[in-house]
C-alpha cells in the first residue's frame, strides 16, 4: 500500500513537470518555425496549467 503511494508520488514530482516542460519546449519551437498557431497556444495553455512559469520557487539561503 505504501508503495503504491510512493510510486504515486514519484510520478508527479517527476513526470508532470517534465511534461510542462516538454510542450513548452515544443509550442516554443513551432512558433518558431510557422509562428503562433492553435496548435502552439493549446500546447503552452497545457504547459501553463501543469506547471505555471510565474510560480517561483522559494529559497530558503
Amino acid at each position: 500500500m505504501i508503495q503504491k503511494r510512493i510510486a504515486q508520488w514519484a510520478m508527479m514530482a517527476v513526470a508532470v513537470p517534465l511534461a510542462a516542460a516538454g510542450a513548452r519546449r515544443l509550442s516554443h519551437t513551432m512558433e518558431a518555425r510557422r509562428g503562433p498557431t492553435g496548435v502552439s497556444r493549446l500546447l503552452t495553455k497545457g504547459a501553463d496549467m501543469l506547471r505555471p512559469q510565474k510560480a517561483k520557487r522559494r529559497r530558503f539561503f
